[in-house]
């Protein structure tokens, strides 16, 4: 399949969005692509299609900034004629669909404000007591063995478990969920089923809402006075579920491998607190797991970071590499603390609202704090070079955390009165 160039530049040949440099060393690719091409660059998506990667911390901030020029609406995009309908990256670059992420204006600020107070009606302890919950579930399961891999069951398992009962799902959907978005996640031969699985599993949720509505988030959704449409609450939801689940579960897993292989973390493994919200916003400068998001589209032929960029253009946001943009970096400080002016959450008015940072939050910090409460001596069962990442240039996170400690009893027992 041949495409048209998308404004391509003379120079160093556009960059492949792809391969093991994503896992292995994203930090100095990205290094080598600023240098090579400098804070806009071209790139290639799957089957060749070309898009354009916002390196820059000022350009990024300058995109996500005016939503009139650079558009949250896929139809304006310049490549639909090339791209099959089996493309994997559908469901991340998808035509325009009637959710939060591709509506724009007016539209977009009712959406957001509906998500918001849907999201705001949790208890905040409730949220904590979920999220605990489940986490002594969880790690009831494999506390007497000895080991342990974290990332497949604990990090992966914890937001889903907890979003899905706080959206309104029955307990036993939650495992269906979390294979479903990871498939449609990770952009491969599994995608589109994935798609169709949370789909379907959102439609009759809101079905069984309407029948007996209830305190959760889908059935303040239907209840807001805007009136959206099932359809439009449905996709909502499936965007709310992915943007919650996957990015949660990693920065549990990037920030527990910080603390496992770093000293200045060490206090946290006995109980320090400071420690952990430390780690936390540590991941989100250095190591986020949300590295590059798909996308804005140009409206009209402009300037960005010195290239120029035509009427329909693609631009991928480079979240991971802005965080670490010399310009604003530069004593190469880790920027931790209180600062917060990292782009892990987005900027703009298709940030992450505020709401639903908040109980990424909560979920993520409880689920740290109640492992490290229950496996006090939790240690790193491998080395830290040894620790390999998903192959994706989307979402940064571990394939494994293999873990030991001593064997602990469960801290509730079984249905049978017996200890699991």
């Amino acid at each position: 399949m041949t495409t048209p160039a998308t404004s391509t530049p003379p120079g160093p040949p556009p960059v492949s969005l792809s391969g093991p440099r994503f896992q292995t060393e994203p930090a100095e690719l990205y290094r080598e692509i600023r240098r090579d091409h400098g804070a806009v660059a071209p790139v290639l998506l799957d089957g060749d299609i070309p898009a354009w990667l916002v390196l820059g911390y000022r350009e990024l901030h300058q995109v996500t900034g005016d939503p009139v020029l650079f558009s949250r609406d896929s139809d304006l995009w310049n490549q639909w004629e090339h791209i099959p309908a089996d493309w994997p990256l559908l469901p991340m670059i998808g035509r325009k669909q009637p959710s939060i992420l591709y509506t724009v204006g007016e539209r977009h600020r009712e959406r957001a404000a509906m998500i918001s107070h849907a999201l705001e009606a949790i208890d905040p302890f409730e949220l904590k007591a979920h999220a605990e919950q489940f986490a002594d579930e969880l790690i009831d399961r494999f506390c007497g063995k000895g080991d342990t891999d974290i990332i497949t069951e604990y990090a992966m398992l914890l937001p889903v478990r907890v979003l899905a009962r706080i959206y309104g799902f029955p307990d036993d959907q939650g495992p269906g969920l979390v294979t479903a978005m990871n498939d449609m996640i990770d952009g491969r031969e599994r995608a589109l089923a994935g798609q169709q699985h949370l789909a379907e599993s959102m439609v009759r949720l809101l079905a069984a809402k309407h029948a007996a509505p209830g305190p959760d988030v889908a059935s303040h959704m239907l209840r807001d006075p805007a009136g959206f449409t099932d359809e439009e609450i449905a996709q909502d939801l499936m965007v709310m579920m992915a943007a919650g689940h996957q990015p949660t579960a990693d920065w549990m897993g990037n920030s527990l491998r910080l603390m496992l292989t770093d000293d200045r973390f060490a206090a946290s493994l006995f109980g320090g607190r400071h420690s952990v919200a430390e780690a936390m916003n540590e991941v989100l400068w250095e190591d986020t797991p949300t590295q590059n998001v798909a996308g804005r589209w140009v409206s009209r032929d402009t300037q960005l970071g010195g290239r120029r960029v035509s009427a329909g253009d693609l631009l991928l946001l480079g979240l991971g590499a802005a965080n670490s943009d010399p310009q604003v970096r530069t004593d190469g400080s880790a920027l931790t603390g209180g600062n917060n002016a990292h782009f892990s959450f987005g900027h703009g008015e298709h940030r992450c609202p505020f709401p639903a940072q908040e109980v990424a939050e909560v979920i993520a910090r409880t689920g740290i704090e109640v492992l490290l409460d229950r496996l006090p001596d939790i240690d790193l069962s491998t080395t830290a070079d040894a620790l390999t990442r998903r192959p994706s240039p989307w979402l940064r996170g571990l394939t494994a955390l293999p873990v030991t400690f001593t064997p602990t009893t469960a801290s509730s027992p079984s249905p049978s009165g017996e200890p699991r």
